[in-house]
């Protein structure tokens, strides 16, 4: 007899490949149309040129890391301007949180990356190999000539849309026409072929092998997203008082005291991360809507009324087993949750359009040299030297006059040149080193410190900037 094994059973099962059946409906003709959409954006968008004169890019959207700028159409925004970008990443939290709150994870659903490009994998692997059936039946066969061809063709698609990808992201940092002749023809940077191959393998990794798992496992937002909800949260659910007992159709009719669920298991053959949500609500789920579209496509079917899965509230939940009305959609849409969020996403974006329509399109500053903090020279004059940093964001290059007020003691001087005027390019930022003397007779000479305002003024208007200083004297 041989000996027992003791050998503990493995903690985690081996992943099953879900393999969603096709499906029509309202939702997933709405995710077809967010998909095409989102796509067409994230690809042409680079490709979208923008005049702004001889001597800027005429890419409309370009991050330019080399000069430290951003572009979006008209908008340019500069290193020193990165709370337009520090709003943006908030109003993009907020909106977050009020779309989930109102509304569940439709992000997830609708519009996350992952989401859409899974999407597109899956519509390749559908057309390449078929519906479910006949994938699960390629799936489960040995290797052969059919198998080796089919997911061969389908991993080369996978492959030319991961590096359609990675492309196009590339393009977003630089000339999109000029950066794509470097990459086929060898020129271009190793960054940028190092940042098409990572993001060409992890959309082929993530889109075609990972898909729910990177969902489930990778992304944080299904353990916050329930701090964003609420029992007026509309989200996916089964009602299951219409619903149970399930049972099967025979003959073409339920049986009597039998629920309006078949047990079909439509809603669970087209989830794309492989849950059934008669189960109730769980933490893989999206709120995709495709088992609603499975479900009324039944139901029209067998002759019952749709809405057996749909979007609904834990509070409709409540109302409808006790035989009331539900809420309208409009009624959990705008509550006081929702509106405030509302309220503050919408506060940011008027404070950046005012911020934006306000700013100066000229900036300076001015830093001292603190060692040493000043300098006497041999008449007794007394110097304090500073860097002043002269921004000029006309697209046309500017003359600026340099001026000090504040304290009628102090002469400017700028290093190297013979007059205080400066000429600026355009969209560049000067470096200057300017000096600030006292006589040696003077108060400022023989205190110990004095304010000091610098001016810079664009020549031939009275549009001026300041920046103001201290100068140090010889008691300092």
């Amino acid at each position: 007899m041989s000996a027992p094994d003791h050998t503990p059973p493995p903690l985690y099962a081996k992943r099953e490949p879900i393999f969603p059946r096709r499906v029509n409906g309202s939702f997933r003709t709405m995710k077809w149309w967010l998909l095409a959409v989102m796509l067409g954006i994230y690809y042409l968008v680079p490709w979208i040129r923008w005049d702004r004169g001889a001597e800027m890019p005429n890419q409309a959207v370009l991050l330019d890391l080399a000069n430290r700028r951003f572009f979006f159409f008209m908008i340019e925004i500069w290193p020193h301007e990165f709370y337009f970008v520090a709003g943006l990443l908030i109003m993009a939290g907020i909106g977050l949180f009020l779309f989930t709150s109102a509304l569940g994870r439709v992000w997830c659903g609708y519009a996350c990356p992952q989401t859409v490009w899974t999407d597109l994998f899956i519509l390749v692997e559908r057309w390449v190999e078929g519906d479910r059936n006949a994938r699960l039946r390629l799936h489960r066969k040995g290797w052969d000539l059919e198998k080796t061809r089919k997911y061969g063709l389908k991993w080369v698609l996978w492959f030319l849309i991961g590096m359609a990808t990675g492309g196009a992201w590339v393009f977003y940092f630089a000339d999109a026409p000029t950066l794509f002749v470097d990459l086929f023809t060898g020129q271009a940077s190793m960054i940028a072929y190092l940042t098409v191959l990572i993001l060409t393998m992890t959309t082929f990794l993530f889109g075609g092998f990972f898909r729910e798992q990177i969902c489930i496992y990778a992304c944080p937002w299904p353990r916050i997203q329930a701090a964003m909800m609420d029992e007026d949260t509309l989200t996916i659910g089964y009602r299951d008082w219409r619903g149970e007992p399930r049972g099967k159709l025979k003959k073409g009719q339920l049986d009597p005291g039998q629920g309006d669920c078949i047990d079909c298991m439509a809603c669970v053959n087209v989830c794309p991360m492989g849950i059934d949500i008669r189960d109730g609500q769980q933490m893989e789920c999206i709120t995709c809507g495709l088992c609603i579209d499975a479900c009324d496509e039944v139901m029209d079917r067998i002759g019952k009324p749709r809405g057996l899965v749909a979007y609904m509230a834990l509070s409709d939940e409540i109302a409808e087993r006790e035989g009331k009305d539900a809420k309208s959609v409009w009624k959990h849409v705008f509550r006081p949750r929702t509106v405030l969020y509302t309220v503050i996403w919408g506060a940011i974006g008027v404070g950046l359009v005012i911020a934006l329509f306000i700013r100066a399109d000229l900036d300076m500053s001015v830093s001292p040299i603190r060692n040493p903090t000043h300098i006497v020279l041999s008449d007794g004059t007394v110097r304090n030297v500073y860097d002043i940093r002269l921004r000029n964001m006309y697209h046309e290059p500017r003359e600026f006059v340099l001026s000090v007020t504040e304290n009628p003691d102090l002469a400017l001087s700028i290093e190297g040149e013979d007059s205080t005027a400066v000429t600026v390019g355009p969209d560049e930022m000067a470096l200057l080193r300017v000096y600030l003397t006292a006589e040696p007779d003077t108060a400022s000479a023989q205190a110990d410190r004095r304010p000091a305002r610098i001016w810079a003024t664009l020549s031939g208007t009275s549009e001026r900037v300041y920046s103001d200083t201290t100068f140090n004297g010889r008691n300092q």
